[in-house]
């Protein structure tokens, strides 16, 4: 993809940090000399790319890979220890097992954290709608972009 016309130029440039819908840390990209100069330099997640600059992107994808497989590792091990794992959570509900409420992420991770000692983001979890009647679901967690796994919640009458 080119410019869109002979005024519109570009501008080779290295991500400093991990920009959404655009690359990660270390990342070399050609972006519109606008986009560079409006948005990624003033903001300080990239900086032009020189001969000298090139060399330090290269010690920045080094080092992202190195954190990367680490964080996959521990996501990996986490995984292993929840998946096995039935968490239980009491809920006031009412006599055909309808919730009083529901049941939130945040109510998830707090149960996993007291239970198991693992603490999760609730941020990393997916439910379609809160839980709202008693009995078993899977709540699926993404730690990482490769590590996914479902968690077991024993929804039971308190």
């Amino acid at each position: 993809m080119g410019p869109r016309n002979e005024s519109e130029a570009t501008l080779k440039v290295i991500l400093r940090a991990d920009v959404a819908n655009v690359g990660k840390r270390g990342d070399v990209l050609t972006v519109a000399d606008g986009y560079a100069r409006n948005y990624l330099l003033p903001r300080g997640v990239a900086m032009v790319a020189s001969a000298g600059a090139l060399s330090q992107a290269e010690s920045m994808r080094r080092s992202r890979d190195v954190k990367d497989a680490a964080a996959r590792s521990s996501a990996e091990d986490i995984a292993r220890r929840l998946v096995p794992a039935i968490i239980q959570i009491g809920a006031r509900a009412g006599g055909e097992g309808r919730l009083f409420g529901s049941v939130t992420t945040t109510d998830i991770a707090e149960q996993v954290l007291a239970q198991t000692g693992i603490e999760l983001d609730r941020r990393k979890m997916h439910l379609d709608e809160p839980i709202r009647e008693v009995g078993t679901h899977r709540v699926l967690v993404k730690l990482h972009s490769e590590v996914e796994f479902p968690v077991t919640i024993e929804v039971t009458p308190a």
